[in-house]
């Protein structure tokens, strides 16, 4: 690859062509753009959905707000039962649907204000904290580690993958795949990224995204899935990655096609003020993004509501996993029987753990709190520059774009390449 993004754009002065959803990166502007925390606006508090029920609590200005709120708990049931419908695959055996009957809702225990520092990015498999360690390109920093941002739950390095239907050997189109997927792959808070592969860790998660695209805009609310919890790319590439045959009584032999990679990026876990979890992403891979990445949904930078489904409250029987996550009881009381809760990091070291991806604006997932503000810590834009352009650096020494199969420990020879185009 002949530089990075940052270098190819460095003369280019003009707008993103994505759109208006993308932050100042380092591969779109050389001029500094001004920290989102100058001149900010606090954020308004939300009502949430028992405060709206409560009308007899309410200011005139708040009944305004719990009306308007109303109407996007209607406007958010008719979008999951409308993207339900043709989200079931009859190909597929694990296909999931979108929605449920509640509105996204925050658990009861974070209604009052935040009095505590938010999760380290660092938590690993169940909650457990894992030591920050120079291990390659994965490097420990005490300097980075105190300008964190206290709403970044998690950071790593995210990949997207499609895999196509069975007997396709080329896809010409979403339709023709079968399944898309992406990966988590969490590092220490305090860590940043220097030269070379990534080393292995058994921290990973793959999760499934049956409706096979991301969420385009606000009206899209799409479900997804953890397939793979507390897993390492070795494992990944023994009992996932690779291609499968075999043989039918009415069609004889059958073939599915390895998974192809189609974007690597970093990504953070975020928790905004007015208590919603977003997971921002920005990608690396490839240098230039094609019809694929946005067909896909993929962007150059972008980011969605999650949330995470509590396993205990019914849904549409189209939208029901066979087997619920293994969370124990106090993850369960945490819920506080709401359908939706905020992410947590641990949630999601569950197999099965159901999510809820909502298409919105980069902006609105990096806002910073008003607490890291006034105590000069970084946004968390700042945090995702400053990721993007270490990633960018390390992958232009090692192989550009190709520097998936390394840190997926993959050979180039039997896997797809990178492709932008169908």
């Amino acid at each position: 690859m002949a530089g990075t993004r940052s270098a190819r754009k460095a003369d280019d002065t003009s707008s993103p062509a994505k759109g208006n959803d993308v932050v100042a990166g380092t591969k779109r502007k050389q001029e500094v753009e001004p920290s989102p925390k100058r001149d900010r606006k606090t954020s308004k508090k939300q009502a949430t959905i028992e405060e709206t029920m409560d009308a007899s609590k309410l200011s005139d200005s708040d009944t305004k707000d719990a009306s308007d709120d109303a109407r996007d708990i209607k406007d958010a049931e008719e979008a999951e039962a409308e993207a339900g419908k043709d989200l079931v695959d009859e190909s597929d055996a694990k296909a999931l649907a979108t929605g449920d009957d509640e509105k996204l809702s925050t658990t009861e225990e974070n209604k009052e204000e935040d009095t505590e520092p938010a999760p380290k990015a660092n938590e690993a498999a169940h909650g457990e904290n894992t030591p920050a360690q120079d291990s390659g390109a994965i490097e420990s920093s005490s300097q980075r580690a105190q300008q964190m941002p206290s709403n970044i739950l998690e950071k790593g390095i995210i990949y997207f993958f499609t895999r196509n239907r069975v007997g396709i050997e080329e896809s010409e189109s979403v339709g023709d795949l079968q399944r898309t997927f992406f990966v988590l792959r969490p590092m220490p808070s305090g860590a940043k990224l220097g030269d070379g592969a990534l080393p292995d860790t058994n921290n990973i998660r793959l999760f499934a995204l049956p409706k096979k695209v991301f969420p385009k805009s606000h009206n899209d609310r799409f479900m997804a899935f953890v397939e793979k919890a507390n897993t390492s790319i070795k494992e990944l590439k023994e009992s996932f990655f690779g291609a499968n045959e075999y043989e039918t009584k009415t069609q004889g032999s059958r073939r599915t096609e390895p998974v192809a990679p189609v974007a690597e990026g970093v990504y953070a876990i975020t928790r905004t003020e007015d208590r919603t979890c977003h997971l921002v992403y920005s990608t690396t891979i490839p240098s230039q993004l094609g019809e694929v990445q946005e067909d896909l949904g993929i962007k150059d930078q972008g980011s969605f509501i999650m949330s995470v489904k509590n396993p205990e409250r019914s849904g549409p029987a189209n939208a029901q996993l066979d087997q619920k996550p293994g969370f124990p009881k106090e993850f369960i009381e945490e819920f506080r029987g709401l359908a939706w809760v905020e992410v947590k990091p641990k949630y999601l070291d569950y197999e099965n753990c159901q999510i809820l991806l909502i298409g919105e604006k980069m902006e609105a997932g990096v806002e910073p709190t008003t607490k890291d503000q006034k105590h000069d810590k970084e946004t968390p834009q700042e945090e995702i520059e400053k990721l993007e352009h270490e990633d960018e650096l390390r992958v232009e020494h090692l192989h550009g774009d190709d520097s998936v199969y390394d840190d997926l420990k993959i050979s180039k020879d039997e896997y797809p390449e990178v492709a932008t185009t169908w």
